[in-house]
């Protein structure tokens, strides 16, 4: 089936009490072997292109070989821009045919997050794709220890509804605890925090800063309203390790490498798949 916006397979999610993952992609061993995972466990999800890969000048190939993946897909896909830094970033994408955008102003002051926000969603919405918004500001693993264990950038409940009303946002990405790549010590995730901001707003809440939480944290994160969780790190950390080690091996060769990244990737999807509630839900 072609590209679609996730939006309806999230509400569902919430409302059902599951999650669906966002797994970024960087190439075509990884993009395959999502499709692939996501045909055996039978389950819908998002394939995302960091913003930063835009300005690459196979941007528009890339977009369209994940395009032509999902006309055989069987399970929904959404294409979705992932951390856009602006109203340009978020355009580019929707102009390579990405189902759903997240604009990222976390690191700005509110108004302004607000006025960026809502005019990436009139644009979005035009069309009919769903944008995702950052309040609060996940942060980096490396400095876990002096910005999210310090509780530093979590995001504010006073401010959700406000900042859900005025942009008209479908998606809100939330600062509860983790963050984005490897963690230095280990994630401390504020669920009554995230109850609270649960409580305030009725839109699906998503979960950066996946990689290094356990199975459990996660299961908790989904029961207190998380509907969406981002997993990049731990594919590719894993997959890079699997392959240093094939590479120790004396009759190894070129084309053997491509199907041990595939397999890496299908298992690490379909794990998070389990682990969140997606599998059979497409």
């Amino acid at each position: 089936m072609p590209l679609v916006s996730i939006l309806p397979q999230l509400k569902r999610a919430q409302q059902c009490h599951y999650a669906l993952p966002l797994f970024d992609t960087v190439d075509m061993y990884s993009t395959d072997a999502m499709f692939a995972a996501l045909e055996e466990k039978k389950a819908p999800a998002m394939i995302a292109i960091y913003a930063g890969a835009l300005d690459r000048p196979n941007a528009r190939a890339f977009a369209a070989y994940i395009r032509a993946r999902a006309e055989e897909a069987t399970v929904p896909v959404s294409l979705m821009l992932d951390h856009g830094g602006s109203f340009e970033h978020c355009m580019q994408a929707i102009s390579l045919g990405f189902t759903d955008v997240m604009y990222d102003g976390s690191k700005l002051p509110f108004a302004e997050n607000v006025a960026n926000t809502r005019a990436v969603v009139r644009a979005a919405h035009a069309i009919g794709l769903a944008v995702e918004a950052e309040l609060g500001h996940v942060g980096f693993g490396s400095e876990y220890q002096e910005f999210g264990a310090q509780r530093k950038g979590f995001t504010n409940p006073d401010d959700v509804e406000r900042f859900v009303a005025e942009t008209g946002v479908d998606i809100l990405a939330v600062a509860i605890g983790t963050a984005h790549g490897l963690y230095a010590g280990e994630p401390q995730l504020d669920l009554d925090l995230l109850r609270e901001i649960r409580a305030r707003v009725d839109i699906p809440l998503s979960l950066h800063g996946g990689s290094g939480c356990s199975d459990q944290q996660f299961r908790d994160a989904i029961t207190a309203g998380i509907a969406k969780v981002n997993v990049a790190t731990d594919l590719f950390v894993t997959t890079a390790r699997r392959l240093t080690e094939a590479a120790r091996a004396e009759d190894m060769h070129y084309f053997a490498f491509g199907k041990i990244a595939v397999d890496s990737f299908i298992e690490r999807c379909g794990h998070y798949l389990d682990v969140f509630g997606a599998t059979g839900n497409g």
